[in-house]
């Protein structure tokens, strides 16, 4: 894993794309504690009086985690089974290209994906992160629908759903390749796929480089590309309360 996350840490065009295209990264098959970059063994004891939020796209990743928080955190990363939803790619483009994840109601789905353990710095750092451009609302999921890698069910946990709905394809929602799930019943891309995707729908007669180069280097292009890509998104549905 080290030398692919070499190349998202680099400043120039061949690690921006690498960070567009490799969405939502690597990370760990088993629980893991994420301690200043590094990845350590998951202590259960870790967890006590943090919150658990899900993390059902790049916030599992040991790399993403390194981005927001930087080499002084310690977070424990568990992982998780939700039932009855899935992970589905957003209709909105990040600040870094990709085009990110949600969760959805999906009867008969199980997905497997993580719950980070945050302390309330960190809670209120992941909120301003993920919440700053209104991309995502941050509600609570309730209904015992968690069951932890450690055992037990979470009767609530904070997620962070699309404002903006899920990206349509073929009239539907599409999963994430790299988020496993059991049951699952939409097609699903990679990263990379469904940026290619967009990158037909919305600039088509452009480089897809120079398409991604610009969508992180221009912000109002970014906005307007996003306003086209969510003019036929569907509202996401979860069993939530705000």
């Amino acid at each position: 894993m080290r030398g692919h996350l070499n190349k998202l840490r680099g400043s120039g065009a061949a690690s921006i794309l690498a960070r567009a295209l490799c969405y939502p990264y690597e990370a760990p098959s088993r629980s893991y504690c994420y301690d200043g970059g590094g990845v350590e063994p998951f202590d259960p004891a870790t967890r006590i009086g943090r919150t658990p939020v899900l993390a059902y796209g790049s916030n599992r990743s040991p790399e993403r985690l390194w981005q927001k928080f930087g080499s002084q955190a310690i977070i424990p990363v568990e992982n998780a089974v939700l039932v009855e939803h899935d992970a589905v790619f957003s209709a909105h483009i990040s600040s870094y290209g990709a085009i990110p994840a949600t969760i959805h109601s999906a009867p008969g789905t199980c997905v497997s994906l993580s719950v980070t353990w945050l302390d309330d710095a960190q809670l209120e750092l992941m909120h301003e992160s993920e919440i700053k451009d209104r991309n995502y609302r941050v509600a609570a999921l309730s209904g015992s629908l968690v069951t932890l890698d450690c055992g037990g069910e979470l009767a609530e946990v904070l997620v962070y759903i699309s404002q903006l709905g899920f990206f349509v394809h073929d009239d539907g929602p599409v999963a994430l390749s790299a988020i496993p799930a059991a049951g699952r019943r939409v097609p699903e891309m990679t990263g990379a796929q469904v940026l290619d995707e967009v990158h037909r729908r919305l600039a088509g007669h452009v480089a897809f480089d120079a398409f991604v180069m610009r969508l992180v280097q221009d912000v109002d292009y970014r906005h307007s590309c996003i306003a086209l890509l969510s003019t036929d998104a569907r509202r996401v549905r979860i069993q939530a309360k705000d």
